[in-house]
C-alpha cells in the first residue's frame, strides 16, 4: 500500500467523518455484535500470522537500514509470542464484562424521583503511537469493547505491519456486521495527519499518545482534543532493611531485567542502609553479569566495585536500556522522599516483610502503580486483568494508570420518573 496521499486534509477530515458515524453505530452494537467481532479478529490474526510476519520483516529490514537502535527494533518486531499475545489479548478483552449500559447508584430523592449513572462510550478515540504495531490490535480490541470508534495513527517505522493487521481487523468486522470504519488505521506516514487528527474535536473525542517524550509532548501542547497520557516512566524500587534477601534479589532482577524497553522497567533503585552491604554485592554481580551498567552513589560505589557515579540527572533518567542508578538511603522516609520527588508518576514498588511499613508506602507514594514485593513490569493491562491497556496514563483525570475498558467509557446521568414535576 502506497503511503502518500495528495491532500492530507480532506483525507483526515473523511477519516474522521467515517469515524463519528462509525462510533454512533457501535455504541448501539450488543455485547454479543462486539464479542463475535472480536473473536473473529483473533482467529484471522493466528490464520495470517505468516503474513503479518512477511510484512514486519519489511519494517525490520527498513529500520536496521535506518539505523535504529536495539530498543526500538525489540519494540517493532513482531515475534511469534508477541502474535500469541495479541491473540491471547483479543479473546480475554472478548471475555471481559461489558461496561456499556452499565448502571450504578441508584437512589431516590425526596421529590420522589430516581437519580443514577449509566456509563457509556467517549465516541471516537484517536491513539498515537510509535513502534509497537501491537498497539494497533490491542488498542482496536478495547476500542471495540468499549463501544468506541477508534482512528489509529502508527509510527511510519511500523506501517506495513499496522497496516497488514488493519486489513485483518476490518476485514473480520465486516464478516461480523459492524461497521469496518469503527477502526480506521491512518494510511500515510506523512507527519502533517498527526496535527490534523489532534485539531479534529468535531470528530475525535479524545488523544492517546503512546511513544517517546518527545511524541508526547508534542501532543500535549498542540491538542485542541483531550489527552490521556504519561512522559516518562522512571520507576523505582525500594529495598527496606527488613527485607527477604533472596525475594529482594529476584525481584529487582526481573524488574530492570526482564526486557528493557518498557516504561514500566525499573531504573532507579533504592537500598536501606541496613540491608545495603548483604544485598549490593551479590545483586551488582547478577546485573552486572547480565550487561547492566550500574551507576551509584558513593556508598554503592564502595560496595560494587565497577559501579560509577550517578549523576544528578541520573536520577531523572528513563533509560529504557541496560542501565540502572542506585542509591543507598537512611530509611523508608528517605525512600519515600526520593520517589515523590524524582518519580514522573508511574509504578514504584517497596521490597520488605514489615507489614506497617508497606502501608505507609502504598499510602504515601504518589504514582499510578504502587506495589509491594512485586516487580515494576507488571504494571500494565494484561497483567491487571484488563485484556490488554491502550495505555497508561499517570494524569489524575480522566484515567489513572493502565488504561483499559472502564477508562474508555464516560457516565451520564439518568433520571427515573412517573410524571413527577418539581415544585
Amino acid at each position: 500500500m502506497s503511503n502518500q496521499i495528495d491532500d492530507i486534509n480532506t483525507y483526515m477530515q473523511d477519516v474522521g467523518r467515517r469515524a463519528r458515524d462509525a462510533s454512533r453505530i457501535l455504541a448501539a452494537a450488543s455485547t454479543a455484535e462486539k464479542n463475535s467481532a472480536l473473536l473473529a479478529i483473533a482467529d484471522d490474526i493466528d490464520r495470517g500470522r505468516a503474513a503479518l510476519i512477511q510484512e514486519n520483516q519489511k519494517d525490520m529490514q527498513a529500520g536496521a537500514d535506518k539505523g535504529l537502535d536495539a530498543a526500538l527494533l525489540d519494540r517493532l518486531e513482531l515475534t511469534p509470542a508477541r502474535i500469541d499475545s495479541m491473540i491471547e489479548g483479543l479473546r480475554q478483552i472478548a471475555a471481559l464484562p461489558d461496561p456499556i449500559g452499565e448502571i450504578f447508584d441508584m437512589n431516590y430523592r425526596p421529590s420522589g424521583i430516581q437519580v443514577g449513572r449509566m456509563r457509556v462510550p467517549l465516541g471516537v478515540v484517536g491513539i498515537i503511537y510509535e513502534s509497537r504495531p501491537n498497539v494497533t490490535a490491542d488498542a482496536a480490541a478495547l476500542c471495540l469493547k468499549s463501544g468506541n470508534a477508534t482512528v489509529l495513527r502508527g509510527g511510519s517505522e511500523a506501517f506495513h505491519s499496522n497496516q497488514a493487521i488493519a486489513k485483518i481487523i476490518q476485514q473480520a468486522l465486516e464478516k461480523s456486521g459492524l461497521h469496518a470504519d469503527a477502526v480506521q488505521v491512518v494510511a500515510t506516514t506523512d507527519r502533517e495527519a498527526v496535527g490534523i487528527l489532534i485539531s479534529m474535536p468535531e470528530y475525535v473525542d479524545v488523544i492517546i499518545p503512546r511513544g517517546g517524550r518527545g511524541l508526547i509532548e508534542r501532543i500535549s501542547n498542540d491538542a485542541r482534543v483531550p489527552v490521556i497520557k504519561h512522559l516518562d516512566g522512571i520507576c523505582h524500587s525500594y529495598i527496606d532493611d527488613e527485607t527477604d534477601l533472596e525475594k529482594a534479589l529476584q525481584v529487582t532482577f526481573n524488574a530492570k531485567t526482564q526486557r528493557y524497553g518498557t516504561c514500566n522497567t525499573l531504573e532507579t533503585l533504592l537500598v536501606a542502609e541496613g540491608i545495603a552491604e548483604a544485598l549490593l554485592p551479590e545483586l551488582g554481580g547478577m546485573l552486572l553479569e547480565k550487561g547492566v551498567e550500574l551507576r551509584g552513589c558513593e556508598t554503592t560505589m564502595g560496595l560494587i566495585g565497577q559501579a560509577t557515579a550517578a549523576s544528578t540527572e541520573d536520577w531523572d533518567t528513563e533509560y529504557l536500556a541496560p542501565i540502572l542508578s542506585i542509591k543507598v538511603v537512611k530509611d523508608l522516609n528517605e525512600a519515600i522522599e526520593h520517589i515523590n520527588n524524582h518519580s514522573s508518576g508511574h509504578t514504584e514498588s517497596i521490597i520488605t516483610e514489615n507489614y506497617t511499613r508497606a502501608r505507609r508506602f502504598l499510602r504515601e507514594v504518589d504514582s499510578s502503580s504502587v506495589m509491594v514485593n512485586a516487580s515494576t513490569r507488571f504494571a500494565d493491562g494484561f497483567e491487571y486483568g484488563l485484556g490488554a491497556e491502550i495505555g497508561i496514563s499517570t494524569d489524575k483525570f480522566h484515567a489513572r494508570g493502565p488504561v483499559g475498558l472502564e477508562g474508555l467509557t464516560s457516565v451520564k446521568f439518568i433520571v427515573f420518573g412517573d410524571g413527577h414535576i418539581r415544585n
